[in-house]
């Protein structure tokens, strides 16, 4: 039976997009789904900001009735205007075993891209760094971290076969966090003088959101911006993303160093995982699921790292030792023993040096393709 593209074009069609994931993994334990309210509003060109430089279409493959498959084509004008190429990303790939059915998906997405001027077809990428990215290619066996995409192994495997190769891979580590700290910490009182750096102790995250939200979504655009194919958040973007991570915070586990002046010049973000919470309460916050999620808050042995960034002008001046000292404690503390890394750029040697003082183990690995069209 032939494979049939619609177009994303109702509400109705919107939620069998979204809903999709969940019967395609409804047999596997290490899927675990986006929060469902978050993906409609990242469709929604009235709440995601990205919409004011982006241009997307969803579209689904259906045979036979059924849904076997889903695709979003993604244009970042901002990002094609910075790295200087005509790029469709394609995002929110999820398919059935079929390479018929990828095949549909991806040829709509290169379809659209072209008659847009694109040249090539690259992902999986989201609008923005602040989407899920990346198809999984290593650690099937874990459970995904909620931050980060899952997908069975077939999907590399197809699109190899489709003429899709590797653009990038990032990768993970699980760090162990322990009472043996690290012994860059014993710099930390000569840093604080030499330097006039500190750790801003926040009594809540709104207090910390009030106070430095803005300014360290600002840093992160200068820290972030070297990186492949990064985007720049604008206000509008900032002030959603606020708004959504904030409730999902602990002080004890945001880091902000701030000069002798009380200016931010570095930030650190780790969130008690929420993986298994969110699954338990199958990407839906109501009529219970916010209560999975706030046990996970209060209790728990996991941290993911989200972000981390330093201005480049106080780079190794030990910013770095000053908020990892700040979460170290915290997660001792609170009976946190490991904490999965968030993905970095196989070759972002700088980042993944920061971590060199903590025993850790490969956890994950992600990869973006690409192809000429």
């Amino acid at each position: 039976m032939s494979v049939e593209i619609k177009t994303v074009r109702n509400r109705q069609n919107l939620k069998r997009f979204v809903d999709f994931p969940e019967k395609l993994y409804k047999d596997c334990d290490n899927w675990v789904p986006a929060l469902r309210g978050d993906e409609f509003d990242t469709f929604d060109p009235k709440k995601n900001g990205a919409y004011d430089y982006c241009e997307s279409e969803c579209y689904l493959a259906v045979r036979g009735g059924e849904v076997v498959g889903r695709v979003a084509a993604i244009i970042n004008h901002h990002a094609n205007r910075d790295w200087g190429e005509e790029i469709v990303r394609f995002g929110w790939l999820d398919f059935i075993e079929d390479k018929e059915v990828l095949k549909a998906l991806l040829d709509a997405v290169v379809a659209w891209g072209q008659a847009r001027g694109c040249t090539k077809v690259k992902g999986p990428w989201g609008f923005t760094d602040m989407d899920k990215e990346g198809l999984l290619v290593e650690g099937f066996e874990h459970l995904s971290p909620f931050t980060c995409l899952y997908n069975y192994p077939y999907y590399d495997r197809l699109l190899q076969e489709l003429g899709f190769s590797k653009d990038v891979d990032w990768t993970q580590r699980i760090a162990k966090v322990t009472d043996q700290l690290p012994p860059m910490f014993q710099f930390a009182g000569l840093i604080e003088q030499r330097y006039g750096l500190h750790v801003f102790q926040a009594r809540s995250t709104k207090e910390l959101a009030d106070r430095y939200g803005l300014a360290i979504f600002h840093m992160y655009n200068e820290t972030f911006a070297p990186l492949f194919q990064f985007t720049p958040l604008t206000d509008k973007q900032i002030d959603r993303y606020l708004k959504t991570y904030v409730p999902i915070l602990r002080p004890e586990f945001v880091s902000v160093c701030l000069d002798k002046d009380d200016r931010p010049v570095g930030f650190t973000f780790c969130v008690p995982s929420l993986a298994k919470a969110v699954k338990k309460a199958r990407g839906r916050l109501f009529p219970l699921g916010f209560v999975h999620i706030l046990r996970a808050l209060r209790r728990n042995d996991t941290l993911e790292a989200l972000m981390i960034g330093v201005l480049p002008e106080y780079q190794g001046k030990g910013a770095n030792v000053l908020m990892f000292k700040h979460i170290h404690e915290n997660a001792l503390k609170f009976g946190i023993d490991k904490m999965i890394l968030n993905p970095q750029l196989e070759e972002n040697f700088k980042v993944q040096s920061l971590f060199e003082q903590y025993e850790t183990e490969p956890f994950m690995r992600r990869r973006a393709y690409s192809k000429k069209i």
